[in-house]
């Protein structure tokens, strides 16, 4: 049962968050006092989820990528479409992708019903990034708290922030140059790469078109993935060996010219480059590539949304209140 002070604070928060950015300093201690509960309770369901599904933990900490990248962390990825904006889940690049929606669902009503509707939805999205990471076998990073949940969201956006898979690494360093993420921060963080699977319509320019990939691999996918467009786009296959193992393995598969996207070896092309040094840099050192992710997934938790932009704690997080 929430207490009589906890309900007040409860209103206090949504009152405010309406008429305030989501500009504040974010600190990994933000829900200490206010709702001790909250992260436990956000960790639990995540472990129960991926128990389930192993493959959910990939979904998860997509969700977060996608919607920071767009507009910066702010849950605005979570927004159902309304009559005044086309939301970002229909964007190409996520549209008949992106999943998990269900999970931040339960864990929004398993919060609000722990501490009332205290906890952002973009909180819940980064919090449950870093557990689904964790229970994976990867890093657990301190996430940096505090965000609070836009009031719209845009189709548009989505559509031109998001960086394709069929991006070169020119292409690459702009997007994430955009965002003030640099080179190493597109290497580590496109080795997220290292659980889940992709679908055939994201690889297959990449095992008809590339010379730079290995000979039977690309046979064996090319058996996965027909030639013609619109014919098995949805069919998945893993995107490394380990799909359920947060590994170095993604930087080995590049190595061996295994990339399965094309935005993926474009990372390591045998020419000596710094994107070719951290390649073999992580493969030897799986330590640092673990450290390094956990840098560069609070860094990105940061990107914040445009100067001004209004905001609130959605009590649901498919819809404003």
């Amino acid at each position: 049962m929430v207490s009589s002070s906890s309900f007040f604070l409860c209103c206090v928060v949504i009152f405010a968050a309406v008429f305030v950015t989501s500009e504040a300093q974010l600190t990994p201690n933000f829900y200490e006092k206010v709702c001790p509960e909250a992260l436990p309770t956000i960790k639990g369901l995540v472990e129960k989820a991926i128990e389930k599904e192993p493959r959910m933990g990939a979904s998860l900490l997509r969700l977060h990528f996608h919607d920071c990248f767009v507009n910066g962390c702010d849950g605005s990825v979570l927004l159902a479409d309304t009559a005044n904006f086309t939301g970002e889940m229909t964007a190409f690049p996520n549209n008949n992708s992106i999943r998990g929606f269900e999970v931040i669902d339960e864990i929004k009503a398993a919060v609000n019903s722990a501490c009332g509707n205290l906890v952002s939805c973009a909180d819940i999205l980064a919090v449950a990034a870093r557990d689904s990471v964790a229970k994976l076998g990867g890093p657990s990073y301190k996430v940096l708290l505090g965000r609070q949940d836009s009031l719209n969201a845009s189709w548009m956006d989505a559509n031109t922030n998001l960086p394709a898979p069929f991006l070169n690494l020119t292409g690459l360093l702009t997007s994430f140059a955009s965002k003030n993420l640099n080179l190493q921060d597109l290497v580590v963080l496109s080795a997220a790469h290292t659980i889940g699977l992709a679908q055939c319509a994201t690889f297959r320019t990449r095992i008809y078109n590339d010379t730079n990939i290995e000979p039977s691999f690309q046979a064996d996918r090319q058996r996965i993935c027909p030639p013609v467009i619109g014919t098995g786009d949805n069919t998945t296959v893993a995107l490394d060996g380990t799909p359920f193992n947060f590994d170095n393995a993604y930087f080995n598969n590049l190595l061996a010219q295994k990339g399965l996207l094309h935005s993926d070896q474009e990372l390591f092309k045998h020419d000596f480059s710094a994107a070719d040094f951290l390649v073999r840099r992580y493969s030897t050192f799986p330590e640092a590539f673990m450290k390094d992710f956990g840098d560069s997934m609070i860094k990105m938790g940061n990107l914040k949304p445009p100067t001004g932009a209004k905001s609130e704690i959605r009590m649901n997080c498919s819809r404003i209140n």
